[in-house]
This record gives structure tokens, sequence and C-alpha cells, in this order.
């Protein structure tokens, strides 16, 4: 099955997200004592956005998983910052569970 456009799209754009911020954080905090953690974060979101070119399932929910722990901690920050994070937590949830999205992470692991 092709994948769908929202699935290429939020893909390239957790990868990038992920890369920039390892990058940010790497020039500006490389010796704050939680750069590991901070990295390891950015990580996951480089990971899941390949595994989500490839079809794996569960890549989709590390990415809505990924969202909302920036929901909790924006939560300490200010309140249009978790208000953002939730609108993309929404947006980002509805194209990775409609049935398209649905339909191509099925059919791509049952082969």
């Amino acid at each position: 099955m092709k994948r769908p456009l929202p699935v290429t799209i939020l893909g390239c754009l957790f990868i990038a997200v992920g890369l920039v911020g390892l990058v940010y954080h790497f020039q500006e905090r490389p010796l704050e004592p939680g750069i590991v953690l901070v990295s390891l974060v950015r990580l996951l979101a480089v990971i899941g956005g390949v595994f989500l070119f490839l079809g794996h399932g569960w890549a989709r929910w590390l990415l809505i998983a990924w969202l909302a722990f920036h929901v909790g901690v924006s939560a300490f920050h200010s309140l249009s910052e978790t208000l953002a994070h939730l609108a993309l937590l929404v947006v980002v949830g509805y194209f990775l569970l409609r049935p398209p999205a649905s339909n191509y992470f099925r059919s791509s692991h049952t082969t």
C-alpha cells in the first residue's frame, strides 16, 4: 500500500525537529548535565520519523507519546506553550490514527 501523504509529511517533520534539536542542544549547551536525556528525547523523534516511513505501527505511538511528553513538560513553562503542544498532539494524532494511516501501518507488516 502506498504511504499516505500526511504520514510522509509527519515523518519528515519529526526527523527534522529531532535533528535540529540535537544540533541546537549540542551547540548551545554541550556541558549541561541533562544533555544526554535531552538528546535521547530528540533522538526518539528521529527514530519515530524514520520508522514511520517504514510503516511500523509502533512508531506512530512513539511519536504520539513523544508529543504527549512535550505537553506535560510545557505545562511547567507557560499556558500558551502547553496549548500549542496540545494542538500539535491533537493534529498529529488525528492524522496518524485516521483510517488511511491505520490501513497503511496494518498492511505494511502483514506480509
